[in-house]
């Protein structure tokens, strides 16, 4: 009991890592590019994920998992960070890492689509109330604004557009590698992909000079150490832990990493994000529990 206790601790740590990303990601983009801060992230993150966890057994992986996984998981970590790093104010990464978070909600729903998983028609409200945060964020200080949520994006298509589109990415890895993965974890192997694919973007495309000063090199510190230890954390929660405590509280992981993104990048949030934020939240956490099974009373048997 000990050792399921402190495991789903360390599990519960990763939700605190994971929520510091967006904060923490801007504020590297800020000194070393959007695509330089990104390599060099995943590049120190990749050293800490081998030095954790270690390098996985490439041999033992499916072969479709191997494929599929790496593409699906790359391409998420490039829409993520990109996304994060070219939005043009403070306040407009805070808002592309809300988008971000629609995953939980789509994953569900890929889940039933793609997968068969069981669930009730509670995922419908769910969904819909996810998606209505997301408007009430984009809608700004007047909370579901069409005309304002349209101009906000048009500001910024390609932040908002590659946060969305993220945010799709993942629900598919999840889903995909649900059914292929046997097991295997190739979260190493997929960090130091990543990182190879933004250095060849910085090098044959171009980015933002690099400067390094304290400032840079804590916070890229900081940023590979909530990436690269947040994976390997969640890893031992899943586990040795209690899952369903896990799954409860990374749904509310939208709502820790507005605020601590608001703490480190000191930039104040109006009353209507903090809605949005939890109806996301709401969202996430109704589509999960639309998928929950029941035990009936008395009986092994279960029900939806």
């Amino acid at each position: 009991m000990s050792r399921k206790r402190n495991a789903t601790l360390i599990g519960l740590i990763a939700v605190l890592l994971w929520s510091s990303i967006v904060g923490l990601i801007r504020s590297v983009s800020e000194s070393l590019g959007a695509t330089g801060g990104a390599a060099m992230m995943y590049s120190v993150a990749s050293v800490f994920l081998l030095m954790s966890i270690g390098f996985p057994r490439i041999s033992e992986f499916p072969r479709k998992y191997l494929i599929w996984g790496s593409i699906l998981f790359v391409s998420y970590e490039l829409c993520l960070s990109l996304s994060i790093g070219y939005a043009n104010t403070n306040r407009q990464a805070i808002e592309v890492g809300m988008v971000n978070y629609l995953w939980p909600a789509l994953t569900m729903v890929s889940a039933i689509i793609f997968n068969q998983q069981k669930s009730n028609l509670l995922v419908i409200p769910g969904f819909l109330i996810a998606i209505l945060g997301i408007c009430w964020v984009l809608g700004g200080e007047q909370g579901f604004d069409l005309p304002s949520m349209l101009a906000n994006i048009q500001d910024n298509p390609l932040s908002y557009g590659l946060a969305f589109t993220g945010a799709l990415i993942w629900a598919a890895y999840c889903t995909v590698t649900a059914r292929i993965a046997n097991g295997n974890n190739g979260v190493t192997l997929f960090f130091i992909l990543t990182a190879c694919a933004l250095w060849m973007k910085y090098l044959f495309i171009g980015g933002q000079a690099m400067t390094f000063d304290l400032h840079a090199i804590v916070y890229l510190a900081l940023a590979a150490g909530a990436m690269g230890f947040g994976y390997a954390a969640w890893n031992v929660g899943i586990l040795h832990g209690n899952v369903t405590v896990l799954a409860g509280a990374s749904y509310f992981i939208p709502v820790f990493s507005a605020a601590l993104a608001a703490l480190v990048l000191k930039t104040p949030l109006s009353i209507s994000f903090w809605q949005g934020s939890a109806m996301v939240c709401l969202g996430s956490v109704l589509c999960w529990l639309a998928t929950r099974q029941k035990k009936l009373p008395n009986t092994g048997e279960v029900k939806n």
